[in-house]
C-alpha cells in the first residue's frame, strides 16, 4: 500500500492566465470501489486544459477541480474489485486530476503502458486516442481507403488522426499555420499538408482529390469553417466537430446537406460515463494497442510538473507539433 497522505497538484483557486498554475498541497484521492490510485509518472497538457483554466470548460459533476485528463504511470492502491491491477504500469484516460502525483482512475479506464513506450510517451496517449478513435472512426465511419481531412493537422489531435490513418491506411489531408508545419506534418505521415495562411483549403481539397471531396472532415475550429467544410466533403461524407476554436455557431447550407446526403455529427468526451469511456477503452485495447509497435506519439516538448504554466504558454502559442507533457516524477 502507498504510504503517501499528501501530494503536489496544480489546482488553480481562480481563472486566470498561465501564472494561476502553481503547486499546492492536496490530500492523496482515495480510490473508489473499481478505481485504481496512479502513482503519476507523467500528464498530457490538453487543450481543454487551457480552457478549464480560463474558466470556460468547468470540470464535471464529481470530477476533481486539479487540472488534467490524462496520466501515465503505476498502480499503488485499488478500490474493491480492481486490487488486481496493483503493481501493473498503465495510462489512463480521466475526468480530472492528472496534474499531480497522484491521480484516481476508474480501472476500466486504463490501458496498459505499450510494450517500449516511455511513461511520458503513454501519457499523450489517451486523451487523444479516445477522441479520434470516437469521432473518426466510430461517429465517422472511417475505413480503409478513406481520405479525410483534418485541421489543427500538427496539434496533438491532428498528429494522432495521422498515426491513426497510418495504421488504418487512411490518406489524411491536414491543414496547418506554416510550410514548416507542412513539412512536419509530412514527416508525420500525412498524404498532404495544406498551408491555410497561403492556400484556400477548399480549393485544395477538391484539388488533390481530383473533385471528388473527401469521405469525413475532422473539425476542431467550427465558425465560418463549417460550410466551407462541406463543399471539402464527397457525397455521402460525415462532418465531425469535436472543437469550436472559431466560434460555435455556424451557417448550414441545408441544400448541399440534402443534395449530397450529408452527415454532420461531432461529439465531447469529458462529460460522457464512465460506461461509455470504458467501452472505447477495450476497443482501442482490441483494435489498436495490438498495432502500437508501429507508431510512436508525437511529443513536443517536456515540463516538470511544477512548470505547468510554462506548458500552457507553450500550448497557447501554438507553435507546439504533437503533445505536451508533464513530468511528474
Amino acid at each position: 500500500m502507498h504510504a503517501a497522505q499528501r501530494m503536489i497538484a496544480i489546482d488553480p483557486e481562480e481563472p486566470g492566465e498561465p501564472e494561476v498554475l502553481v503547486p499546492v498541497e492536496r490530500p492523496v484521492p482515495e480510490p473508489g470501489p473499481g478505481d485504481v490510485l496512479i502513482k503519476v509518472a507523467a500528464a498530457g497538457v490538453n487543450r481543454p486544459d487551457v480552457m478549464q483554466r480560463l474558466g470556460l470548460y468547468p470540470p464535471p459533476p464529481g470530477a476533481p477541480t486539479v487540472l488534467g485528463l490524462e496520466v501515465a504511470g503505476e498502480v499503488v492502491a485499488a478500490g474493491e474489485g480492481a486490487e488486481d491491477m496493483i503493481g501493473q504500469p498503465v495510462c489512463a484516460l480521466v475526468s480530472g486530476g492528472g496534474y499531480a502525483e497522484y491521480c484516481s482512475a476508474p480501472a476500466c479506464q486504463c490501458l496498459p503502458v505499450p510494450v517500449g513506450f516511455s511513461m511520458v510517451e503513454a501519457a499523450a496517449l489517451p486523451e487523444t486516442f479516445f477522441t479520434v478513435w470516437t469521432n473518426l472512426f466510430q461517429r465517422g465511419q472511417a475505413k480503409p481507403g478513406d481520405t479525410v481531412l483534418v485541421h489543427g493537422g500538427t496539434s496533438g489531435i491532428g498528429t494522432t488522426a495521422i498515426l491513426l490513418g497510418k495504421l488504418f491506411d487512411l490518406e489524411v489531408i491536414v491543414t496547418v499555420g506554416s510550410d514548416g508545419k507542412c513539412a512536419r506534418a509530412l514527416e508525420i505521415g500525412a498524404a498532404h499538408a495544406i498551408n491555410y495562411k497561403s492556400q484556400d483549403f477548399v480549393d485544395e481539397v477538391k484539388r488533390l482529390t481530383g473533385g471528388a471531396g473527401v469521405a469525413i472532415v475532422l473539425d476542431m475550429i467550427g465558425g465560418d469553417y463549417v460550410p466551407r467544410n462541406l463543399q471539402c466533403l464527397a457525397e455521402e461524407g460525415r462532418h465531425v466537430s469535436i472543437a469550436v476554436q472559431r466560434g460555435a455557431k455556424a451557417e448550414i447550407p441545408i441544400w448541399q446537406v440534402m443534395a449530397r446526403r450529408l452527415t454532420l455529427t461531432g461529439s465531447t468526451l469529458r462529460a460522457r460515463s464512465t460506461e461509455f469511456k470504458s467501452a472505447i477503452a477495450a476497443e482501442l485495447r482490441r483494435e489498436v494497442w495490438p498495432k502500437l509497435g508501429g507508431i510512436r506519439p508525437i511529443i513536443d516538448s517536456v515540463f516538470p510538473l511544477g512548470q505547468a504554466a510554462e506548458a500552457h504558454r507553450r500550448m497557447e502559442s501554438s507553435d507546439h507539433v504533437g503533445k505536451i507533457v508533464l513530468d511528474a516524477e
